[in-house]
């Protein structure tokens, strides 16, 4: 993919938050900074409770006149059971590569209900929820919401056809399988070295070389997924991301491919949720 905007002074985070703050349960964050020049800097996944991402992305960001915070868990859940528009058109995609999409609603304890972390995150964080305005400002602090297993199929086509989704989670013991492990590794590298990024392309290569994988370590993968759908969004082709949903009901931002647009546009169109 090559970049439809260069960078400079644009720092992007990746947050894989893990929905919850079960201190045995960490996310995993990491970031691709721009400095003013265009050069990039990788900073490698490391595990972070909400407390310790706002900390590391407070760190960051005041060096750069934009940042962008991907993160990888419903941020606009106005519903209070069931799941969202957005949720049943992931879902049209998702399920049929063979994953799963977790309704997100508001009756789910320590997830979306008003105790729940992510509010107060969000509140802290202070970021502008605004994805078509994050795609092109040149100053600002934005969030945006992501889903690394819809953007899986969209990275790489063997990923998009049916029942070809990665099981990639060592926690999932009967399912994991070490080759969908690499596959998905050498996705992240090749992608990032499509966007130039060799930090986390050389990174990508060293967890490809894992013979054993650990779940932390998929949490760290899946930050590095986030954040590259953020640079997607803000560095790619217009055609080739798009914002499902709206700000009122829910929304995601994911890449889009030709093999993926067709079934989501269709799903899209039959719940009458936009894409832009």
């Amino acid at each position: 993919m090559d970049y439809r905007n260069p960078q400079s002074s644009t720092i992007i985070f990746g947050f894989d938050s893990a929905w919850t703050d079960a201190a045995k349960a960490p996310g995993a964050i990491c970031a691709i900074a721009f400095d003013e020049r265009g050069q990039v800097e990788f900073h490698e996944p490391r595990l972070v409770s909400f407390a310790d991402a706002r900390a590391f992305i407070g760190s960051l960001r005041q060096d750069f006149s934009v940042s962008l915070v991907a993160l990888d868990q419903p941020t606009v859940v106005p519903n209070s059971a069931g799941s969202r528009p957005v949720d049943k058109v992931a879902g049209s995609l998702v399920s049929f590569v063979g994953g799963g999409v977790q309704p997100a609603n508001r009756s789910k304890i320590g997830m979306f209900c008003d105790d729940s972390p992510v509010w107060s995150f969000l509140s802290d964080l202070n970021a502008t929820q605004d994805p078509i305005e994050a795609r092109t400002a040149p100053a600002g602090h934005f969030l945006i919401e992501v889903f690394p297993a819809l953007a899986l199929p969209a990275f790489e086509d063997a990923f998009s056809q049916r029942l070809r989704a990665p099981k990639y989670n060592p926690q999932n013991r009967r399912k994991f399988r070490l080759e969908d492990w690499r596959s998905v590794t050498r996705v992240v590298q090749t992608t990032a070295q499509g966007f130039d990024v060799s930090g986390l392309a050389d990174w990508s290569d060293r967890m490809h070389a894992l013979s054993q994988p650990r779940k932390a370590d998929q949490d760290k993968l899946d930050a590095a997924l986030c954040a590259l759908i953020g640079l997607a969004w803000r560095a790619g082709p217009v055609s080739c991301s798009a914002m499902l949903g709206d700000l009122t009901n829910g929304y995601m931002v994911t890449p889009m491919s030709e093999f993926t647009r067709p079934r989501l546009e269709q799903a899209a169109n039959q719940r009458g949720v936009p894409i832009a």
